[in-house]
């Protein structure tokens, strides 16, 4: 994936990461055929292939003799590349350098634009980094740049305390307390309560174990102290911090569901460790299925009690676009086979979820490019859609964060592999119409990639909470944002029907399909500037005591027309409640028939097989019978016989000269 840092563009930048790995950096250079040690084998391998790739072009020359494993190996790598373009080469060449030695160009010895390893914090202090799973001390210390010392706000970035979170639709860096996390990225973060939870992320190519809290009340900082050595109420074993990066944070209950992510010693499939904010320990939640092969870069999107898994890239660096459901009830995998043209392979885009039916996918990037498309997928009748997008369409992005409030989606930072997104931007998930909330302008941590986002509430208000990333350095800042109210609005209860609000990206989505343009009768988000007009003309100011009131009148009869409408759900609900004891009264009538009619079936399966037995008889009877009939006429017959040849015996003989036997007796 690009980086979100600033610094020459390519070819100017692969050779700087050709230079700084060992090689000379240009293609020209004949010392090419070593790799420096500081890398594993496979690591060092592929770096050669792909400069080779980079500035030969593909593997024409003969296979080394057997006698040579080295070379071998270097030839197999460079032939496996076959026929990859050597922009591409380029690109996945400081990509890799990039997840290695993330810091490289600050210490790379180019002349253009140096870029320093740079701590916010003021004050040298020392907290331990995991590296390979042990503790280590690390002293932090405030670099300069150019020689003059960097400054750690920007002119669109202000610093003035809590009093400055009044501006609507501005980034503010507000005063903080308490000890400062080490500056990281690809971090996860997720808000219990009043309470914002980072977990772990990457710093200088370490993987960090760390769980820090942000209380949005205090405006401070502190570290959870993980708890081991004893069994959950669940029966459940702890188990210790695991370092990782690339996950995904997800508030569940009072738990912290950390999901995959990059591991020092990664498995196969994915795991789903949870943290017990009343217990302070770790477990591993045991899950039943199929689980996906494990992964980082993913999104995570909490669907009522499910977990919608989707994208990112696995161990060997292979992009993903797999889709798999986690229910978080039974704990069993499923995989979702979804029709429709899914978005293509990628890691480290943004997910949301829009009236608890669509799930929507933008940006990201593969190896070489990132992208700025819009994908939906409906989650009732599992198809894929790519609608057509309106307004200020942002510009393609990776590692961005996103986070929802009412039916808008904002998205701040990322970058491609030219610099950083400086803007901050909003999708009105019902119409697809983005716009532009505001930009800002330096390196600075809004304009970096792998940074977190989530949404808290400050004065009773929704308020954006950014933290982290990278972008040439590491960054530890808290910046804060409060929508303005119209941004934040879902919708004027005199619109259109529910119903009309939550099909609309339904409708969107097929837009393309028929033609719709950019210039369709689509409603635009109208961001809210009076606010901030009034604070900047009035230097902070209070309102007019008019616009106050013309603002609570507005407040008022919105107020009386939710309640009007609630008044109607209530009403519905109660007819739904009723026609739902109808329902059961009737099912409990069916089952009592269906249990007389099972009751009445057995007794006639009993009935049957008596008669089927009596039948048997019957035949058997009927045999013998006719047996006995066929006996009787056989002796019958032969009574007959007999009596015949009796009856007829003296006349034969009388005629033949034959004495009778009483004169033979005689």
């Amino acid at each position: 994936m690009a980086r979100a840092i600033t610094g020459p563009a390519y070819p100017e930048r692969f050779y700087a990461a050709a230079s700084y790995v060992g090689f000379a950096g240009s293609p020209d250079s004949s010392n090419s055929n070593t790799v420096v040690s500081k890398f594993s084998n496979e690591v060092s391998l592929l770096l050669y292939a792909l400069y080779q790739q980079a500035t030969v072009g593909p593997c024409n020359i003969p296979k080394p003799s057997s006698w040579n494993p080295v070379e071998q190996s270097k030839w197999k790598s460079w032939s496996g590349l076959g026929n990859m373009v050597p922009t591409e080469a380029m690109r996945l060449f400081v990509k890799i350098l990039e997840e290695e030695v993330p810091g490289w160009y600050s210490r790379a010895d180019v002349v253009s634009d140096a870029i320093v390893d740079v701590q916010m914090n003021h004050n040298a202090q020392t907290e331990g980094v995991v590296e390979n799973g042990i503790d280590i001390p690390e002293t932090k210390t405030i670099s300069s740049e150019n020689g003059r010392a960097v400054e750690s706000k920007d002119k669109d970035v202000v610093s003035e305390g809590l009093g400055s979170i009044s501006v609507y639709d501005q980034w503010v860096a507000p005063l903080v307390s308490g000890q400062l996390p080490k500056p990281r990225y690809e971090h996860g973060a997720a808000m219990i309560g009043e309470k914002m939870y980072v977990y772990g992320g990457n710093h200088n190519g370490r993987y960090l174990n760390d769980l820090q809290v942000f209380d949005l009340r205090a405006w401070s900082w502190s570290k959870v102290e993980v708890k081991t050595g004893f069994e959950t109420p669940e029966g459940q074993s702890p188990i210790s911090s695991i370092p990782c990066a690339g996950h995904t944070l997800v508030p569940w209950d009072d738990k912290l569901l950390s999901v995959a992510g990059h591991t020092k010693d990664p498995s196969e499939a994915i795991q789903v460790r949870a943290f017990d904010t009343q217990t302070s320990t770790w477990s591993i939640l045991k899950t039943y299925g199929k689980p996906p092969v494990s992964r980082g870069g993913h999104s995570v999107t909490l669907v009522g009690s499910s977990l919608v898994i989707f994208g990112g890239q696995n161990a060997k660096r292979t992009l993903l676009n797999d889709l798999h459901l986690l229910d978080l009830e039974t704990m069993t995998w499923d995989e979702i086979d979804a029709a429709g043209l899914p978005p293509s392979p990628r890691s480290d885009h943004a997910a949301a979820l829009h009236a608890e039916r669509y799930l929507l996918i933008f940006g990201g990037g593969s190896h070489a490019a990132c992208f700025n498309d819009l994908h939906v997928l409906d989650l009732q009748a599992m198809e894929w859609s790519r609608p057509t997008q309106q307004g200020d369409i942002p510009t393609a992005r990776a590692g961005h964060a996103g986070a929802t409030v009412g039916e808008n989606w904002f998205i701040v930072g990322g970058g491609d592999n030219k610099s950083g997104a400086s803007d901050t931007v909003v999708l009105n998930m019902s119409t697809l119409v983005w716009s532009v909330v505001t930009s800002v302008q330096g390196r600075v941590s809004l304009a970096s990639e792998g940074l977190s986002l989530v949404v808290g509430s400050y004065n009773a208000e929704d308020t954006l909470v950014a933290f982290g990333g990278y972008n040439g350095r590491y960054n530890s800042e808290i910046n804060v944002l409060k929508p303005s109210h119209k941004s934040i609005l879902q919708r004027k209860m005199t619109d259109t029907p529910v119903r009309d609000s939550v099909s609309a990206v339904h409708i969107a989505a097929n837009a393309s399909e028929h033609g719709a343009g950019q210039d369709g009768n689509v409603r635009e988000i109208v961001m809210d500037n009076i606010n901030v007009e009034k604070v900047k003309s009035k230097e902070g100011g209070e309102r007019s005591i008019t616009a106050l009131k013309k603002e609570n009148e507005e407040l008022e009869s919105e107020l009386s027309t939710e309640k009007l409408h609630n008044q109607q759900l209530k009403q519905e609900l109660v007819e739904a409640e009723n026609q739902n004891a109808d329902l059961v009264k009737e099912l409990h009538s069916v089952r009592d028939q269906l249990a007389a009619e099972q009751s009445r079936c057995f007794k006639l399966e009993v009935d049957v097989a008596e008669l089927r037995q009596k039948l048997q008889t019957m035949e058997q009877l009927e045999k013998e019978l006719e047996l006995l009939r066929k006996q009787k006429a056989a002796s019958e017959q032969a009574a007959l016989n007999v009596k015949q040849r009796q009856g007829s015996g003296g006349v034969w003989g009388w005629l033949a000269g034959t004495p009778s036997p009483r004169e033979d007796d005689a």
